[in-house]
């Protein structure tokens, strides 16, 4: 049996394709609407509409019925994940952990945090440039699996692996989570991009100095420059930087329309991760030493500055060396 911490589309879709197999999936959510609809309807009508779900995908709102998982996936919001993992009923099964962000206060990758909440349990990260409703719709997805060392990602991949969903082995657990973090920051810039009618070249330009934002950041954390320029980082920036699909992306778009980061996040029942990594990101920067422009000016748009008065000092700042 496959557990997944989370009923939001993402862990909803990784439901899925791991019972694309026939194997049998127990998913925890805390909505009982979203239990109930999986377990009588087998659709997420919630958060992954239309899309018919395995029967061999069970619901459940108490973690204690993802006891003897072999492995379990967790899709929970990056600031909740402490507490969540805090109440699963055993150790020892490997956590694969599917969200994206830093904690809050310390700092900590989720990977950090996870092997500090559940004591025992091995800990690996996937992470890629992964729509929900593709995957769920067993469209052809690749994406990054970290985990401790090569052997342990191989025999995880080798687990996670299907028809549909291609995994790629790696050991770099910091790059697999820091690609992951910033694009979501990245996309809501882009998104703003689009919106104001800045056009293509400025998304362009904005993709490319926000990858080196990434770079930089990642480097400092620990991460390696070839997992940021794979799937976990410059995949996943590219598809969510250039698609409504994308809940960060249409946040921008918003933004740069001129309205309100409050009015705009009120109006979501899905979390837009990015708008609550930004000012973690920020800070982990600043504590870093570590100099990240475009993600100062995210921070500053979803504290309430208008979007003409961040465009215009970005364009201001002093021009530098490209590799600088």
């Amino acid at each position: 049996m496959i557990g997944v911490v989370g009923g939001g589309a993402w862990g909803t879709a990784i439901a899925q394709v791991m019972a694309s197999d026939g194997s049998p999936v127990r998913l925890w959510a805390r909505e009982p609407e979203v239990v109930a609809g999986i377990n009588e309807r087998h659709e997420n009508a919630t958060f992954l509409p239309g899309i018919p779900l395995a029967p061999s995908v069970r619901a459940f709102a108490d973690l204690a019925a993802l006891d003897g998982a072999a492995l379990i996936f967790v899709v929970t919001p990056a600031q909740h994940m402490r507490a969540v993992l805090a109440g699963l009923p055993s150790r020892g099964a490997p956590l694969i952990l599917c969200s994206k962000g830093i904690e809050a206060g310390s700092l900590k990758l989720l990977h950090q945090v996870a092997g500090e909440a559940v004591i025992g349990s091995p800990v690996a990260v996937m992470s890629g440039p992964t729509f929900a409703h593709e995957v769920a719709r067993g469209l052809p997805t690749a994406v990054t699996l970290a985990a401790r060392d090569i052997a342990a990602a191989t025999r995880l991949a080798e687990q996670v692996a299907r028809s549909t969903l291609r995994p790629y082995a790696s050991d770099d657990l910091a790059g697999a989570e820091i690609g992951g973090a910033v694009k979501n920051v990245l996309a809501i810039a882009c998104g703003v991009v689009e919106g104001a009618g800045l056009g293509q070249n400025a998304r362009a330009a904005l993709i490319a100095r926000g990858f080196a934002e990434m770079t930089r950041f990642g480097l400092a954390r620990g991460a390696r420059a070839e997992t940021l320029a794979g799937l976990a980082g410059l995949g996943d920036l590219v598809l969510t930087c250039s698609s409504t699909s994308s809940r960060n992306f249409s946040l921008g778009i918003g933004l740069g329309q001129g309205r309100s980061a409050a009015a705009l996040l009120a109006d979501r029942r899905t979390v837009a991760e990015g708008a609550f990594t930004a000012p973690v990101l920020a800070a982990a920067a600043r504590a870093a030493g570590v100099d990240m422009p475009v993600t100062d000016a995210v921070n500053r748009l979803l504290a309430g500055a208008a979007a003409a008065e961040v465009i215009e000092t970005l364009l201001a700042r002093p021009l530098r060396a490209e590799g600088a």
